[in-house]
């Protein structure tokens, strides 16, 4: 397997690197490969169906990405393009070898059809900008941006491993504490960024990556602002910019002053998906579902999945209120609880303010226990103890009542 020009080759690497099988699964097909030639000639794509390692749809994906990969032809000078990664509606992703470190990197190509238009290219651009501010170990390190052969190009880290995506939609659910390790990784990265100027806007389970070291990594800054960007904030105001599922109602109403919480509502809205194996607001249409982040109550995530703790779920209400106002002020606030629930401590800090989100309600004469779940359970429990303790005292007189009766 040191040919890298072999296809068979090629297509047994690019099976590992997408977690369709193990390498001891791939060197045994290569084996028996080897051995079955002999006898009837066979290629590895087919040879690794018939034995299981890989479905037919996966094997004829892997083929198409293959074929792409070679047929493309970007000459990036320094870079040697290995294979395609992933293609989006913005942008394709390959891997390639940066030949002066002889190191694995990650290069991100604008297609042709969005380079006639000016304002793709600046976005694109923004976002290596944007991204090479930033250095930490939970982000996706920036290495270049520029241009060659007529494309646009962005080199970044090559992060060897999966999306949360991935696992979602294989149907995992995760446990709370693998979410909270997760989640706290992502929060720190996060808060990186908005101690920098910058806000994520577009944190989702498909930008968050963990690689073969259980590192996680926030990704793709292609929606990323300065907070200090007012130019661009006015450009885009009224405009709703982000993922329907995961997007904060102030980013929906196209509001100009988004600020970090904005990011903090998405990644409650990624730990919520993760825990519940379901996005808190659920339609085919992407319009009803924005809709619903902006006025539909959230049902608390452990009203689906009775195993979380109550500390959890409301961590992630919190995080999820639809008034900025309402949700922790800053990620620092946030590691504070996540943290602590980690440690198996109760979350303080989102306590605090469910006490002080009703005090402020009922100063204003609001109907808090309308139109929400959480508060009318807590109602129903309290009627039941009402009528519990109402029913002893009645005991208690009518005992008290039949005694003077009886003395008498």
């Amino acid at each position: 397997m040191t040919n890298e020009t072999n296809y068979g080759t090629i297509f047994g690497k690019m099976a590992i690197e997408q977690g369709l099988c193990t390498p001891a699964e791939v060197k045994r097909a290569v084996e028996e490969l080897e051995s079955r030639q002999k006898v009837n000639p066979i290629i590895l794509k087919d040879l690794m169906v018939d034995l299981g390692y890989v479905t037919d749809s996966q094997a004829q994906r892997l083929c198409k990405t293959l074929r792409d990969s070679k047929s493309a032809n970007y000459q990036i000078p320094g870079y040697k393009i290995i294979g395609m990664l992933g293609k989006g509606a913005m942008a394709i992703v390959y891997k390639a070898r940066q030949l002066s470190l002889n190191r694995e990197v990650a290069i991100k190509i604008l297609p042709k059809k969005f380079m006639q238009n000016p304002e793709y290219v600046t976005r694109f651009y923004k976002e290596g900008q944007a991204a090479a501010k930033l250095n930490h170990n939970n982000i996706v390190q920036a290495y270049d941006v520029g241009e060659a052969g007529g494309y646009h190009y962005f080199v970044m880290e090559y992060v060897k491993g999966k999306t949360i995506y991935d696992d979602i939609a294989a149907g995992k659910v995760f446990s709370e504490s693998q979410a909270l390790e997760i989640v706290i990784q992502v929060a720190r990265a996060l808060n990186h960024a908005h101690g920098c100027g910058l806000i994520h806007r577009d944190v989702k389970p498909k930008n968050i990556m963990i690689n073969s070291d259980s590192v996680v990594k926030l990704a793709d800054m292609g929606l990323a602002r300065e907070t200090s960007d007012i130019e661009a904030a006015k450009t885009e105001a009224g405009k709703a910019y982000g993922t329907p599922y995961y997007i904060a109602p102030e980013q929906i109403r196209g509001e100009v002053d988004i600020d970090g919480r904005a990011d903090i509502y998405g990644l409650g809205a990624t730990f919520y998906h993760m825990v519940t194996g379901r996005v808190p607001f659920m339609d085919e249409d992407p319009s009803n579902v924005m809709r619903k982040h902006l006025k539909e109550p959230l049902i608390p995530p452990d009203h689906i999945n009775s195993s979380l703790s109550a500390g959890v779920s409301e961590v992630i209400e919190i995080m999820m209120a639809k008034r900025k106002e309402d949700r922790y002020n800053d990620c620092e606030e946030l590691l504070a609880d996540l943290q602590a629930l980690s440690a198996g401590q109760p979350p303080t800090r989102a306590r605090q303010r469910i006490d002080v989100n009703m005090l402020e309600q009922l100063e204003e004469g609001d109907e808090i226990l309308d139109d929400n779940p959480y508060y009318e359970e807590m109602q129903l429990n309290r009627y039941k103890t009402a009528v519990m303790v109402l029913g002893i005292v009645s005991g208690i007189l009518l005992l008290g009542l039949i005694v003077v009766v009886l003395n008498s």
